[in-house]
């Protein structure tokens, strides 16, 4: 019964989404007029691709240092701090545009400090959900925080495209003021997170997620799961632009079927809690595993945009609830004192591999050829699911009861 109504119950969960979805609509408008301002400058594409690897990597490596700074320091003030740097880097765009002095190097140390900053949000982000949420309302107020970010991905570079025709400096503007309105409701945020534990010093290094999480086989099972689908994610968005291109189909058509891998994350958000009191945690990867390998084999006999389309939202629909399976299982069972750094390990495991995705399939699409490459990548998650997700039937490391039963046996340090 309180589960149905977070957002109606939960003035800081209900201030907390609301900041973070804004805050994620201004980041994706201006992921794409990062590249489309460069280019206005008169920076070429290298010049543009440059901007964007800075911000990518300066998140990377400050990753696991920002999980444990959330171990240690107050989140919210953590989230606070990151979103003030970000309003002041990124409203710095709008202000040398008006004086005139806007430039690449600018541009540069803009994308290297909103990087940090953002890395240093993520992981305080992702704890402030379980310090402003009880355990029973966990799987729905995650469910609605991904929700908000999957609808603010699939609208904000839209917008930010838009916003770029209209001038190219507002999409920044609407950037700042996303961070703007995000820092002021985590102002008005009333919950106090809990003081870190006392007994910390016992392992206080960067790494101490990744060797709990070392000892943690369903999660890893889980996580490698989650790891190999996102790199055949990263390696069918090229797949899919360069199969329809070699058929002929038009920019605006191949925006459109990029755009339902958006749409399929929404409705799998928004369906989420239904499918995850349908299936159990291995019943839905075993399912995922068997719609992702079929459907990525038929992305190897049609190249209609039509049938695309369609099949993307499918395969996309399921991936939202194994999303906020894993992620409910980190939060509930995780130390809390190593909660930030769990949570950043797990994501770094998750989302290292995606980033290979792109340079090997474009290399498979050179020597092998669209339709083989499709069928690679339909095998490669075949032989995933019967080694990871299969065991996942007999697995109980996941499940709800499993996570309630961590809790109540974990001593009590208020």
């Amino acid at each position: 019964m309180a589960e149905s109504g977070v957002l109606r119950t939960n003035r800081d969960f209900r201030r907390f989404w609301v900041g973070s979805a804004l805050s994620t609509l201004g980041s994706q408008m201006s992921l794409i007029a990062f590249p489309l301002l460069v280019l206005s400058l008169g920076g070429g594409a290298a010049q543009a691709g440059l901007v964007a690897s800075c911000s990518l990597v300066t998140r990377m490596l400050f990753r696991l240092p920002a999980g444990q700074l959330a171990d240690r320091m107050d989140r919210r003030r953590l989230m606070l701090g990151a979103d003030l740097v970000r309003l002041v880097t990124v409203g710095s765009i709008p202000l040398a545009a008006g004086l005139g002095h806007l430039g690449y190097p600018h541009l540069l140390v803009v994308a290297v400090i909103e990087g940090i900053a953002t890395a240093v949000f993520s992981p305080a982000s992702t704890i402030a959900v379980r310090d402003v949420v009880p355990e029973e309302q966990l799987s729905d107020a995650l469910a609605k925080d991904q929700a908000a970010l999957a609808a603010a991905s699939l609208i904000g570079p839209f917008l930010g495209g838009w916003l770029f025709t209209v001038d190219r400096i507002l999409p920044f503007t609407a950037d700042a003021a996303s961070y703007a309105v995000s820092a002021v409701l985590l102002l008005r945020m009333v919950t106090k997170p809990p003081q870190p534990a006392e007994g910390e010093k016992a392992d206080n290094s960067p790494t101490a997620g990744l060797r709990w999480l070392a000892r943690q086989p369903a999660l890893l099972r889980a996580l490698a799961f989650g790891a190999l689908l996102n790199l055949v994610g990263s390696s069918a968005e090229v797949a899919m632009v360069v199969t329809l291109r070699g058929s002929g189909t038009g920019g605006t058509s191949i925006g459109l079927v990029m755009a339902c891998a958006g749409v399929g994350a929404v409705l799998g958000s928004l369906a989420a809690p239904q499918v995850m009191k349908l299936l159990k945690p291995g019943q839905l990867f075993l399912t995922i595993g068997a719609v992702w390998s079929g459907g990525l084999a038929a992305f190897a006999v049609t190249q209609q945009p039509w049938v695309l389309g369609p099949l993307l939202v499918l395969l996309i629909l399921l991936t939202p609830p194994a999303g906020i399976v894993v992620g409910q299982a980190l939060l509930s069972q995780s130390p809390r004192e190593l909660l930030g750094r769990v949570s950043t390990a797990a994501n770094l495991l998750i989302a290292g591999l995606a980033a290979l995705g792109p340079v090997v399939t474009g290399a498979a699409l050179e020597g092998l050829g669209i339709s083989p490459t499709w069928l690679v990548l339909a095998g490669l998650i075949a032989a995933a699911t019967l080694v990871a997700a299969l065991p996942m039937l007999r697995d109980t490391g996941l499940a709800p009861e499993r996570q309630e039963q961590e809790r109540s046996s974990e001593p009590a340090a208020a």
